[in-house]
């Protein structure tokens, strides 16, 4: 071991450079390191001497200290490990430096029943259980939560010496919901574990109140110059009393939480309580009814839901809505998974018959997303029947429309096919409107024809097909998006199975339709209906008045769209 601590600091900060290999080392740049660091951590402002590190990579060169560290000049210039994985951290203790250390367990032990040794207890018996597993070469009897691959550890002592020195320090932070990182000055105060995670409390801006941060979102972090601004008031003691988990309104009062915990993790909680104020309200054959006296924040939600069916929030009624919704968008994610063989099935029945039906494709909170986008934008014009060109006018509805399944069936059905058109189309509850049976008959234009009462592109004198409607239809689809349960009450469409197969006269649709048993698309909210262009379909009046919401998208494959202009050719998300 080291003979002092400055010696130790000085080897470990050598140690931590040559291990750097994105950095080429030379002796100047180890000194000026070196020479930081100790008045990082000291407050020696007086720089080392080339002599000191030059003797200092002797030492770490040598089996002295027992590193037979493998340093090499690289260039005659440039410091660096022979071996890309070797550090001083690595080597084994010796016999002395095991007998030293056992020697302050001890004496530490002299402590325990004190009432400020009991957060030691178990970093003491850790200690002694890594260091008899040194010593006798065995397995470690004790095993200690831990996180191998957390972020952010590294930066734990520069922060904790930050905090004790009263220094400003300048973070460049990026959390979970930013886009990207920014870089701000921290006044640092306290340093907090909650769940094998680190976070550090303390000022942003002094009109902005405290701020925890979490140590694997701090990308970079440096000193400032900038004056530190303290806060007599904050107290690490009692900042944390009234919440589980790290994060604190500090302007919001605790309230009471009433919980009733079923009888199967009862044991559980009484034996580990929530928070210190737990008590006991009521108790039974058939479970626990306890209270707690906590702010409502995203960990004690977190806490809740990790009892899973076995507990239940009584009051507040907030609380208990929160939960009740994130439970309904747990369960909403096992609906919504697609099957590969059901996807499969899909398609196959899609191109024999024409129409397939696939539930449970968006979740219900995905649903009321698209919704609410929906009602925004069509505030002043709610009896909107029909909108074309739906994505351009609300593109960032394609973020939303285009989620994972959607995607999956789209690359199943036709990997190459493109998305030509978006209609929306809205059945208020006053309204009562249907189409007769007819077919959609896919055309490819080659230029448009203004005509007086038309808006859009549609099959009229003047414009040519350049491609059979047939072999359009073939390599084209489309994906009808429910919003709202869909029956044969509130105007299903009703399709005729194996009717895409030909461009049908009127008179064979007339014959069909007289001799053929329609099939009711009935659909969920949040379903799809995948229908062939030329499928003969209607829908009914509707019965019972409930409004019905469908997002309609057109796909043609690539390959027929060639240099031809279409109205509203639009990008699908990869």
């Amino acid at each position: 071991m080291p003979a002092n601590r400055n010696a130790l600091i000085r080897y470990r900060t050598i140690d931590n450079c040559l291990r750097n290999r994105y950095r080429k080392w030379t002796l100047e740049d180890l000194i000026e390191k070196v020479s930081d660091t100790l008045y990082d951590y000291e407050g020696i402002d007086k720089g080392v001497s080339k002599r000191t590190v030059q003797m200092d990579l002797q030492m770490m060169r040598s089996d002295k200290l027992g590193y037979n560290a493998p340093i090499i000049v690289v260039d005659k210039k440039f410091y660096t490990y022979e071996d890309p994985e070797y550090s001083i951290t690595n080597i084994p203790l010796t016999d002395q430096d095991l007998g030293k250390l056992m020697e302050t367990i001890d004496f530490l032990k002299q402590f325990k029943g004190f009432s400020h040794f009991k957060e030691l207890e178990g970093m003491v018996q850790k200690l002694e259980d890594q260091i008899y597993s040194q010593k006798t070469q065995q397995k470690p009897v004790i095993d200690f939560e831990k996180n191998e691959n957390l972020r952010g550890l590294e930066y734990l002592d520069s922060l904790y010496q930050a905090i004790i020195n009263k220094q400003t320090i300048q973070l460049t932070y990026q959390s979970f919901k930013a886009r990207e990182a920014s870089t701000f000055e921290f006044h640092p105060y306290l340093l907090k574990e909650f769940k094998n995670r680190w976070f550090i409390i303390g000022l942003k801006k002094k009109r902005e109140g405290l701020l925890n941060l979490a140590l694997d979102r701090i990308i970079e972090f440096k000193k400032s110059e900038t004056p530190f601004i303290g806060d007599e008031n904050f107290d690490a003691e009692t900042y944390f009393q009234h919440v589980i988990g790290v994060s604190v309104n500090p302007n919001e009062p605790p309230e009471k939480i009433v919980l009733y915990i079923t009888n199967k993790h009862a044991p559980y909680v009484l034996t580990k309580p929530l928070h210190w104020s737990q008590k006991l309200i009521e108790k039974d054959h058939h479970g626990i009814t306890i209270s707690i006296e906590v702010q409502h924040n995203f960990e004690l939600e977190k806490e809740i839901l990790g009892l899973g069916d076995g507990i239940k929030v009584i009051e507040p009624s907030r609380l208990k809505r929160n939960i009740r919704e994130r439970l309904a968008n747990g369960v909403d994610l096992y609906n919504t998974e697609i099957s590969e063989s059901g996807l499969v099935a899909a398609s196959r029945k899609l191109e024999h018959k024409g129409s397939a039906i696939l539930n449970h494709v968006f979740s219900q909170k995905e649903v009321r997303l698209i919704k609410k986008m929906l009602d925004e934008y069509f505030r002043d014009s709610q009896s909107v029947i029909a909108q074309r060109e739906l994505l351009k006018h609300i593109p960032k509805l394609s973020t939303v429309l285009f989620n994972k399944n959607l995607k999956h069936i789209i690359d199943t059905i036709n990997p190459k096919a493109s998305l030509v058109k978006t209609i929306y189309f809205n059945k208020p509850m006053q309204s009562n409107w249907y189409v007769t049976w007819h077919q959609d008959l896919p055309i490819n234009v080659v230029e448009k024809v203004e005509t007086d009462g038309y808006k859009g592109w549609t099959f009229k004198d003047g414009i040519t097909s350049v491609i059979p409607p047939m072999e359009i239809s073939k390599n084209s689809f489309t994906i009808r998006i429910h919003l709202d349960d869909t029956d044969h009450l509130n105007g299903a469409l009703k399709v005729i199975h194996g009717s895409h197969k030909k461009v049908l006269t009127d008179e064979e649709k007339e014959l069909i339709t007289n001799n053929s048993i329609p099939a009711d698309c009935e659909v969920y909210a949040g379903g799809i209906h995948l229908m062939k262009p030329l499928l003969l379909h209607a829908s009914g009046k509707t019965k019972n008045q409930k409004q019905r919401r469908v997002i309609h998208l057109e796909f043609s494959s690539e390959e027929l769209l060639g240099d031809l202009e279409w109205s509203e050719l639009l990008e699908i998300p990869r």
